[in-house]
C-alpha cells in the first residue's frame, strides 16, 4: 500500500454520539427510531413515530455517548495508530430545526474542540455530512426530501462547515449510503408515505432533490476552498446471478444498475440512459428546476467512497433460499457462510466490487465502512477474543490489497465501521457490535459506558504500523 495510505475507523453520529438534549441539538430523525418491533415499519416509512407506544426505548438518544466521551475515545484512535478517522456531523446540532438565519454556536464550538482533537493526534478528518441524520422539523414542515425546500436548508448547512473547517478538513462525503434511501426511506430521507401515494415517485423526487443538494455542496465547497476533496458514497456490494442462466445474469445486471444509479448521476454528471428509461415506464414524472441539468453537469464528485459488508445473489425465478439479516434482498449463495445476523461473508466480492466500481468510473474510490457484526463476551479476566473479527478483517483487508497491487484499482483509504461499539442502525441493538473497541451497554439501555480493548484492536494497530503488509 502507498505510504500515505489513511488507515482510518468509522464511526457515525446518529449511531454512536447521543446527547440529544445537549448543547441546543434539535430534535432529529435518530431521536424517533424505536427499538425493537417496529423500528424496521419506522425505518421503511409506513408507519408513523408519531404512533409509537409511550414507553417505547429510543436507543439514538444515548447512543455511546461520543458526545461526552469523544477525548477519550480519540486517544484510543491516537493508541490505535488511526491516520484517518470518518465521523458525521448532526445536521440539528448545528441548526435544530434546518431553517435558522444563524447556526447554533454551541454546536459548532463542539464540533471546533472534536476536529481539532483528532488534528492533535495527527488524525485526519473524513466528515460526513449527513449520516442518516436530519432535523426533524424538516420532515414534519416539508415531508422532508419529498419537498425542493430541503435543498437549500441543506446547502446552507454544508456552506456553514465548509466556511468553518476549511482550513482543517479535507475530505468529505455528502449523503451517506444514498442509494438506501430507496430501501429505508424514513431512516435514509425522513420520507413518510401518505395513504394512496406512489412510493416510487416519492422515492425518485427524493433522490433528486438530494442529488440536486449533493451537486450544489459540491460546487459551493470547491469555490470556498479548491482543495477540498468532496465524495459520494454507495452502500455496495455486486450482485451476482444465482447461475448462468441468462435471465439470472440479467436479473443481477438489473439490482446492479439499481445502486450504480445515484453514483452514476454523481459521477458523469447525468441521468443514465436505463433510468431513464425505467421512470418512463414507471410512469414517474420528477419535478425538475430549469438549471437542475447544468448544476449535475457542472458539479461532480472528487472520489466514490463505499460501505462493503457482504455481496448479494439473485435468481430470477425468485425462488430459492434466502439469505436474511440484510436490508437488501438476496438469494443464499451456497458457496459462502454468513454472520451471526445472516449476513453472506465474501472478501472476494470486496475485490470484485472495487474492480467493478473503478473500471466504471475511473475515480479514486475510499472504503468508509467493513465490517462484522457479532455478540461479542468478555472473559473473566476482562478481555474479548474477537478472532472472528480479525478473520473478517484481516481476508477483507488482502483482498483489498490485492485490488491495489494486483489490478490497478486506486483505493485512498480504508476505515472499518464502527471502530468504537455503538447501535446498529438497522436493528437499533448494542448486541450486534462491531467495534476494536468495547462499549459496555446492553441493547436495554443499561451499562456504565466504560470502554475497553478487544483483540482486534492490538491486531488493527499492527496491521497499521506495518502498513498493511503484517496480515499474520
Amino acid at each position: 500500500m502507498q505510504k500515505d495510505f489513511l488507515w482510518g475507523g468509522a464511526t457515525a453520529a446518529n449511531q454512536s454520539e447521543g446527547g440529544f438534549d445537549r448543547g441546543g441539538r434539535g430534535p432529529a430523525i435518530v431521536d424517533v427510531l424505536p427499538h425493537g418491533e417496529y423500528r424496521m415499519p419506522v425505518m421503511e416509512g409506513v408507519m408513523d413515530y408519531r404512533d409509537l407506544p409511550a414507553d417505547t426505548f429510543y436507543p439514538g438518544r444515548e447512543a455511546v455517548d461520543a458526545f461526552g466521551h469523544y477525548k477519550e475515545d480519540i486517544a484510543l484512535f491516537a493508541e490505535l495508530g488511526l491516520r484517518s478517522y470518518r465521523f458525521s456531523i448532526s445536521w440539528s446540532r448545528i441548526f435544530p430545526t434546518g431553517e435558522e438565519e444563524e447556526p447554533n454556536e454551541a454546536g459548532l464550538h463542539y464540533y471546533d474542540n472534536y476536529i481539532d482533537e483528532l488534528l492533535k493526534y495527527g488524525i485526519e478528518p473524513v466528515v460526513t455530512i449527513c449520516h442518516f441524520d436530519m432535523p426533524l422539523a424538516l420532515v414534519e414542515k416539508y415531508g422532508s426530501w419529498r419537498s425542493r425546500k430541503l435543498i437549500d436548508c441543506y446547502v446552507r448547512y454544508a456552506e456553514t462547515l465548509f466556511a468553518r473547517y476549511k482550513e482543517k478538513v479535507r475530505y468529505w462525503i455528502t449523503f451517506n449510503e444514498i442509494n438506501m434511501l430507496m430501501h429505508l426511506p424514513f431512516m435514509g430521507a425522513g420520507i413518510r408515505f401518505e395513504e394512496g401515494e406512489n412510493p416510487l415517485q416519492v422515492k425518485y423526487q427524493a433522490a433528486h432533490n438530494e442529488l440536486i443538494a449533493s451537486a450544489l455542496a459540491t460546487k459551493r465547497a470547491h469555490e470556498i476552498n479548491p482543495g477540498f476533496q468532496i465524495g459520494c458514497m454507495l452502500a455496495a456490494g455486486s450482485v451476482y446471478p444465482y447461475s448462468c442462466n441468462p435471465l439470472d445474469v440479467w436479473e443481477s445486471m438489473k439490482k446492479d444498475r439499481e445502486n450504480y444509479f445515484f453514483i452514476d448521476v454523481q459521477v458523469r454528471g447525468e441521468y443514465p440512459s436505463y433510468a431513464k428509461k425505467f421512470l418512463e415506464k414507471e410512469g414517474i414524472h420528477l419535478e425538475m428546476g430549469a438549471d437542475d441539468a447544468a448544476i449535475l453537469r457542472e458539479n461532480t464528485v472528487d472520489y466514490i467512497s463505499l460501505s462493503y459488508y457482504n455481496s448479494r445473489c439473485v435468481r430470477a425465478d425468485g425462488q430459492g433460499e434466502a439469505s436474511g439479516g440484510n436490508v437488501f434482498a438476496s438469494a443464499k449463495n451456497p458457496y459462502l457462510t454468513c454472520s451471526q445476523w445472516g449476513w453472506p461473508i465474501d472478501p472476494m466480492g470486496l475485490r470484485i466490487t472495487l474492480n467493478a466500481l473503478y473500471d466504471r468510473y475511473q475515480k479514486p474510490l475510499f472504503i468508509v465502512e467493513n465490517g462484522l457484526g457479532a455478540v461479542d463476551e468478555v472473559e473473566a479476566d476482562g478481555s474479548i477474543n474477537d478472532d472472528y473479527r480479525i478473520d473478517y478483517l484481516r481476508s477483507h483487508i488482502r483482498a483489498m490489497i490485492e485490488a491495489v497491487d494486483e489490478d490497478g484499482v486506486e483505493v485512498l483509504g480504508y476505515t472499518p465501521w464502527g471502530c468504537v461499539d455503538l447501535i446498529s442502525a438497522t436493528t437499533g441493538e448494542m448486541s450486534k457490535r462491531y467495534g476494536l473497541i468495547y462499549v459496555e451497554k446492553d441493547d436495554a439501555g443499561h451499562g456504565t459506558l466504560d470502554r475497553r480493548r478487544k483483540q482486534s484492536f492490538y491486531w488493527y494497530k499492527d496491521v497499521i504500523a506495518h502498513n498493511g503488509e503484517n496480515l499474520r
